[in-house]
């Protein structure tokens, strides 16, 4: 055995065949240098290209395979993006729709990407609506030629095969990058990764000459071989697998929980906190599914930047809790004007801020969506000397329900869960002790005796209840208390 610049020989005459191995490298390296290196010929790209962020959920809503309109389903997929110099090279050249279709570089890698990429245009900042259409125009092509070459392949199949879903998982988009799809983040990333690796192996072999792979008919023997589709598993996917969910005030309290509680349902989730340490905290016991955004709520700039880099980071949106508000106390005659404008900044205004980001990124997607906003029992049985922080939330209750009647056709469902006595950072001791001197309890009476149940109704119980309505496609409109039964403070 003989190694020597990386190179393994093995035999009785492994220097021998080591020599003749160093001498083909030399004779390659030396035929690249007297033919030259070619570049892909640039096209014509849009000068003013819209960013990432903003086509990622038109992107996704146009791979997102419909599955039964009358129940507003559909198999979404999660997004990766990626760009580099190269990267914009290739996606950039003239001849794209030539060599991009030609075929994976290595066969199975076509359970991950399929064989060939969709292709969009170029996307004109100006123009969106045009690069939606000519994206969905794009999807609808590449799924009929995906079902044309199933039929082309099974016909010759002794054992006839069951088709997968014909939509891409690896996405070119000229002046701009290339974004992989899958039902996970993971996957995604995987399909990326393999995506970017067929540009650089695809680059070299054009730079000297042409690429070509195995044919087609040997793809599909690949692609729908048993042993293949194994490694993609077949385990049961969670409800809220394919899910982008993002939950403002998720860095602890109601947020965190909740955020915990969908990641365990399967979707991946954006924490949106000005507390990022505490964010990353939480991250890091959930996984690589979650992502940690600073984000000021009661600020616009910071509202958008944070949905934009959640569009970035997994393609889009599907699901919005807005939790995050704080309490605030007084006298409803005597307290302080900036007190109480303050509370409406964050316990009004910025559920409204936020909600107009999640909708305009529902509309792009044209995949419905869900408004879930954390609501109070203040809302309808304020309390003593806490009108600063009840009467905003009484108009977040109701804008929920303005939500669900301004854009329940467009399939978006916007519900409210209605909690008390939580104990979290923002119902901390302190506030405990206030709130049951206030209505002459002692704190343990306050947090058990103050309900039907006479138990603690925790913050996971409302991170339950959002998961369930996030799971009920038939309600919108709903308020649900999760408050272990209060009757003063049920509707009428």
């Amino acid at each position: 055995i003989l190694l020597k610049h990386g190179i393994f020989s093995f035999g009785a005459d492994a220097r021998e065949s080591y020599e003749c191995m160093i001498d083909l490298v030399t004779l390659a390296e030396q035929h690249l240098e007297s033919v030259g290196r070619k570049h892909f010929v640039p096209a014509a790209i849009p000068a003013n290209c819209a960013q990432a962020a903003t086509i990622a959920p038109i992107i996704r809503g146009a791979i997102a395979e419909a599955l039964d309109p009358d129940e507003g389903t559909c198999r979404r997929q999660v997004l990766e993006f990626r760009t580099s110099a190269a990267i914009r090279s290739y996606v950039d050249g003239k001849d794209l729709d030539r060599y991009s279709q030609i075929g994976v570089v290595t066969p199975d890698h076509t359970i991950r990407t399929k064989n060939w990429p969709l292709i969009t245009p170029a996307p004109a900042d100006d123009d969106l609506e045009g690069f939606a259409a000519a994206t969905r125009a794009a999807v609808a092509r590449f799924t009929r030629g995906y079902h044309a070459y199933f039929e082309r392949y099974n016909a010759d199949q002794l054992q006839p095969k069951t088709e997968l879903d014909p939509m891409p998982r690896a996405v070119l988009v000229p002046g701009v990058g290339l974004f992989g799809a899958g039902k996970s983040i993971g996957d995604a990333r995987i399909a990326a990764d393999i995506a970017e690796n067929t540009i650089s192996v695809i680059s070299d072999a054009e730079a000297i000459g042409s690429y070509q792979p195995v044919s087609e008919a040997d793809m599909f023997e690949i692609e729908y071989w048993s042993l293949e589709q194994a490694k993609l598993g077949k385990e049961t996917e969670p409800p809220l697998a394919r899910h982008v969910v993002a939950v403002t005030g998720g860095a602890s309290g109601i947020g965190a929980a909740t955020a915990r509680a969908f990641a365990k349902q399967g979707a991946a989730v954006a924490i949106l906190d000005l507390d990022e340490d505490r964010s990353r905290v939480v991250t890091a016991e959930i996984g690589s599914s979650s992502v940690a955004i600073v984000c000021d709520v009661t600020d616009r700039k910071s509202v958008n930047a944070a949905f934009a880099d959640v569009c970035q980071v997994f393609g889009g949106l599907d699901i919005l809790i807005s939790n995050a508000g704080a309490a605030w106390q007084g006298r409803i005659g005597e307290v302080d004007d900036n007190e109480l404008r303050a509370s409406f900044e964050l316990n009004f205004f910025a559920h409204q801020a936020v909600a107009q980001a999640a909708v305009q990124i529902f509309r792009k997607q044209e995949t419905g969506g869900v408004l879930l906003f954390n609501a109070s029992k203040q809302a309808v049985n304020p309390g003593l000397d806490f009108g600063p922080y009840g009467l905003p939330k009484a108009a977040t209750m109701f804008l929920s329900r303005q939500y669900a009647l301004d854009y329940g056709a467009d399939g978006i469902r916007s519900n409210a869960v209605n909690a008390d006595r939580i104990r979290t950072g923002m119902l901390d001791d302190e506030l405990i002790a206030e709130r049951s001197q206030a209505r002459g309890l002692t704190p343990e009476a306050y947090l058990r005796g103050g309900n039907l149940l006479k138990c603690e109704v925790k913050a996971k119980d409302v991170a339950d209840a959002f998961v369930a309505l996030a799971l009920a496609r038939k309600t919108t409109g709903a308020v649900v208390t999760v408050d272990g039964g209060n009757i003063a403070a049920a509707l009428r």
